[in-house]
């Protein structure tokens, strides 16, 4: 079996479950369950960098800075990626360090807070249309536009607040990130799409209130760092067309041609699949070799060829 250098990007939902309060308890229990099919790839001798999403997460923080606004000043966006990378990774590094303890595996396990850097004159910029946060009624709209927000209606929910969500053009710290899989270390990194931050015409860098797609930035990375695969942990165990219809149909393989086919048709909604194949097309597109879509479930036997759905070329 060859070994791979693998990137996993793990959903922000698989820290919170359905139907659950997200308590910091039933998180770090949702997180230990995550961990097999990551210790999985590790004993098998696999070079790993895990990579997670904070929506649930950065919209406690969004919540938290609105109910506390009269007395303490709210946090800007780009800190509340910082902090969520901070928070999940302690969760995802202290449950991923036991889960190897237990295997009778000796591997450290790093967190590395990541900064990914956006084009100011990226289109999503002007017109931002990605929904964070605490739902708001129609007589707080002068109030919240008062504090600088872009707000837009979610149909039949209320309203709330925009962001820009950019497409990621670099990783800053790629090279650091490079450095220590090759030392053997399991990396977590791009938490939350990475903190996003434009560079100025100094070199110097500047935190930017938006948030990027934690895939298309898991992506970048694999790009970047020379990954042999990158995986996309979802809630299913294959993509579907039709889903959930009494045609549907799942796939094993996709080529990149087939998944902008099903895409341009309306098959991925950009809820749910739509990121992840738009991600798994950017990372073939930019010289990967293959993306495998599955869940938890089947994260191994999938990258052993045995489950999900591959991607390639």
């Amino acid at each position: 079996m060859s070994r791979k250098t693998i990137v996993v990007a793990l959903g922000g939902n698989a820290l919170i479950a359905e139907g659950t309060e997200g308590t910091i308890a039933e998180q770090f229990e949702n997180t230990r369950k995550s961990m097999d099919a990551i210790v999985g790839l590790i004993q098998e001798g696999h070079k790993v960098v895990l990579t997670h999403g904070n929506g649930p997460q950065a919209g406690v923080h969004l919540i938290r800075n609105e109910a506390g606004s009269a007395q303490v000043p709210p946090a800007t966006l780009n800190v509340i990626v910082a902090d969520t990378q901070g928070s999940i990774g302690y969760m995802l590094q202290q449950s991923l360090q036991n889960a190897l303890h237990k295997a009778g595996v000796k591997k450290d396990v790093v967190t590395v807070i990541t900064q990914v850097e956006v084009d100011p004159k990226d289109p999503q910029m002007l017109n931002p249309n990605k929904y964070v946060g605490p739902f708001f009624k129609a007589d707080q709209l002068e109030a919240c536009k008062a504090k600088g927000w872009v707000m837009k209606e979610d149909p039949g929910r209320g309203y709330r607040r925009v962001v820009p969500s950019p497409s990621p053009v670099d990783v800053i710290e790629k090279n650091t990130i490079k450095d220590l899989i090759d030392d053997g270390k399991v990396v977590i990194a791009v938490g939350g799409g990475g903190v996003p931050v434009e560079r100025l015409p100094d070199g110097t860098l500047v935190g930017v209130d938006a948030v990027i797609d934690k895939d298309r930035a898991s992506a970048l990375l694999a790009n970047l760092i020379g990954a042999d695969e990158l995986v996309i942990l979802t809630g299913v165990e294959k993509v579907a067309i039709n889903y959930k219809k009494p045609d549907e149909k799942w796939f094993d393989a996709m080529t990149v041609a087939e998944c902008e086919k099903y895409q341009a048709e309306g098959q991925f909604p950009k809820g749910s699949m739509g990121p992840k194949i738009e991600a798994a097309c950017d990372f073939i597109r930019r010289g990967g070799a293959k993306v495998l879509i599955t869940d938890l479930e089947h994260a191994t036997a999938g990258v052993d060829g045995k489950a999900g759905t591959l991607i390639t070329k």
